[in-house]
């Protein structure tokens, strides 16, 4: 399974997503920019964007109305280690009130993994955020044990963006 995203006007992304009805798209915006998914098997209909293999995946992201990307950069000596620790995860937001996707993205033209979260609304990714649940998954960060603070594995700071769906026609 392949996952590819482009940015663009929404007006334009729209248009996209109109003419090809058939395949899996989420459109997105957070305001300042707008995002569109394409899930397939095959080979994608964009122009141009981003290319992920997924390592994982549960649920629908079409079903989704709140989008949370955790955008990592990992160095390529990093990805084998990167890679293991999230094929080890216990997969705790699974079970979360809200929960409807993940997505485990390993970057084709980049250094950059991308852990896609779909939820029914910011409120319940807030939730989660708050919840018991979330420090478990959380709790070697910043101790000798985290990955982040094996310095070979990163390339740059991490960073989340969000979005929330526009249109799920």
């Amino acid at each position: 399974m392949n996952v590819f995203i482009t940015f663009g006007t929404a007006d334009y992304l729209q248009k996209v997503k109109e003419k090809h009805l058939q395949e899996t798209m989420v459109l997105m915006s957070n305001g300042d920019n707008a995002m569109l998914i394409h899930e397939t098997t095959e080979e994608t209909v964009f122009n141009s964007g981003h290319h992920y293999e997924v390592l994982d995946a549960v649920g629908s992201v079409e079903q989704g109305g709140f989008a949370v990307l955790n955008n990592i950069p990992v160095t390529d000596e990093g990805r084998p280690v990167f890679e293991y620790r999230f094929s080890q995860r216990a997969g705790l937001i699974e079970q979360e009130p809200g929960f409807i996707a993940i997505r485990v993205l390993r970057p084709i033209d980049t250094n950059t993994y991308v852990i896609l979260t779909m939820w029914d609304s910011e409120i319940s990714f807030k939730k989660w955020q708050d919840s018991k649940a979330y420090e478990k998954a959380h709790a070697k960060r910043g101790t000798s044990e985290g990955i982040d603070q094996q310095k070979p594995v990163f390339s740059g700071p991490s960073y989340v963006t969000t979005y929330h769906v526009m249109s799920k026609e």
